[in-house]
């Protein structure tokens, strides 16, 4: 059976012959070794056709189309024109088979044109031979050109692949999120480092101030010990937000156990403590930042869960796609991958919750409810990103909506009390967006849109089939009242003949 190999360059789409057909030959390790060789590779593959791309719009058009599995129409007539009785193909009964490197690809050209592909070991080693030697088979094609086609299609693709809306980009949440819990370390761990240092010369101030903001801001207005006076008790209390804190600490300064310090170790650890207040108020204007980003991106996850669990959440998963695409059980356990194979492998009991543990529902669970609760609560965080992903307006109508009904199911482990079905809270939550968007300007059509969007296309179907039949039905009815009227006339017709053959008669005689 003769062997043709598909290759996909920047410059365009090639066609290639398998020369070779005895079974040595056909084994991969010849295979291997002759790919290297041009001299013994040419006489195994053999260039039939090719097909180059006119514009960098029409290749990248191309290449995107082959990525993603869907066969371009420049492909198909490519394949057509120059494969062997592709008709032939359709009917069963052609005596070749197509390599192609890429496995969608491969299935989508043999759904279309109906060509048995295939994507085995020896078509990809014959390929990547292709790809090694691509230049040589053509002569009118030099290196330096084919590079610089790969190069420009390489930015073009990457540039088309990156771009996003600005102001959806789950991105920038993945890396605020890791940098927030980053910098909740550092600056525990440069407070404690300050609380320290600090406690040989004024060792009381650590018991008195227990926040590490207020604790290095006080450092800082204070300085050595012996400067504390009733004047700076002011500032002090601007520090601490509390005057009788701020009064507590200059009584304790009068009779402190620490040591005394020098200036010019008492100037580096104020230095070192603006640094920590520095890096105290970035992290929390970093949160502002992702509350904001959250609200923009994922609102009704955001709403549901919190900004920080929500945007942990997505930096697991990857994006907020891939968090749509995974069902509510892998939601469920997010973030508890280790005990979860621990578990399976010690056949032990598996983890009820991983990240979703953070949310407050779970804790203000019973611990008889908090594996219900986490399961019912994963539900609602899956159709959150859901909703999130994928709809075009952003509003947190179904987030406050999800939120209630886990605040119902909280409500019906403490007491009883019966909650709404699912699907009265989402007619609800449908028609106050609907509304919103009424509001913010949108028309009539977006509506019908939705609706459209909404119904079945089977129903669609069904209704055209309906009234198809229906016409059918007035056509035929209307041909038979047609012919009964024709046949009507032709009766009327043989009649009057036949009384006017006598009276013709009676006139001859």
């Amino acid at each position: 059976m003769a062997l043709f190999l598909l290759f996909e360059s920047a410059a365009g789409y090639g066609l290639f012959e398998h020369q070779q057909s005895e079974e040595i030959g056909d084994q991969l390790e010849e295979v291997q070794k002759s790919i290297e060789d041009f001299g013994r590779f040419h006489q195994m593959v053999k260039l039939t056709a090719f097909e180059s791309f006119t514009t960098a719009e029409e290749a990248l058009e191309n290449i995107n189309a082959v990525s993603e599995g869907v066969l371009a129409e420049k492909l198909k007539n490519f394949l057509e024109h120059n494969l062997p009785s592709v008709k032939s193909a359709k009917k069963k009964k052609s005596k070749f088979q197509l390599g192609v490197s890429e496995e969608k690809l491969a299935t989508s050209i043999q759904d279309d044109l109906e060509i048995a592909c295939i994507r085995n070991q020896k078509s990809l080693e014959l390929l990547r031979g292709i790809r090694l030697h691509f230049p040589k088979f053509l002569k009118e094609l030099k290196e330096s050109d084919l590079g610089r086609a790969q190069l420009g299609l390489a930015h073009s693709y990457s540039r088309a692949k990156i771009k996003f809306n600005i102001n959806r980009a789950d991105n920038h949440i993945i890396q605020a999120i890791c940098l927030l819990d980053q910098m909740d370390k550092d600056c525990n761990t440069f407070s404690m480092r300050c609380r320290e240092w600090y406690s040989w010369h004024f060792p009381e101030l650590a018991r008195i101030v227990q926040d590490n903001l207020q604790y290095a801001r006080v450092v800082i207005a204070v300085g050595s010990r012996a400067n504390i006076t009733e004047e700076k008790q002011q500032s002090i209390a601007e520090a601490v937000l509390d005057e009788d804190k701020a009064k507590e600490i200059l009584d304790a300064s009068r009779s402190s156990m620490g040591t005394d310090i020098s200036d010019f170790d008492m100037h580096n650890i104020e230095k070192f403590a603006k640094r920590v207040v520095c890096l105290c108020e970035y992290r929390q204007h970093l949160h502002g930042y992702l509350e904001k980003k959250m609200k923009d991106v994922a609102p009704n996850l955001s709403t549901l869960v919190g900004d920080q669990v929500g945007a942990r959440l997505i930096a697991h998963a990857g994006s907020l796609v891939n968090l749509a695409k995974y069902p509510a059980s892998t939601v469920q356990i997010l973030g508890a991958e280790k005990a979860l194979f621990r578990a399976l492998k010690t056949k032990g009991n598996t983890p009820k919750y991983g990240l979703i543990f953070h949310s407050s529902f779970i804790g203000r669970a019973g611990a008889r409810d908090k594996g219900r609760i986490s399961r019912y609560l994963a539900n609602k965080c899956s159709i959150a990103s859901r909703i999130d992903s994928f709809s075009e307006h952003n509003t947190t109508v179904y987030g406050e909506k999800l939120r209630e009904q886990v605040e119902e199911r909280l409500q019906f482990y403490e007491t009883g009390q019966a909650p709404r079905k699912n699907a009265d809270v989402m007619s609800e939550a449908k028609a106050k967006a609907l509304s919103q968007v009424k509001i913010d300007g949108e028309d009539d059509e977006s509506d019908e849109e939705m609706t459209k969007a909404t119904t079945p296309k089977k129903d669609k179907k069904k209704d055209k089939k309906k009234e198809k039949k229906s016409k059918g039905k007035d056509d035929d009815e209307s041909d038979k009242k047609s012919k009964k009227d024709k046949k009507s006339k032709k009766r009327k017709r043989e009649d009057d003949d036949d009384d006017e053959k006598p009276k013709k008669k009676k006139k001859k005689e």
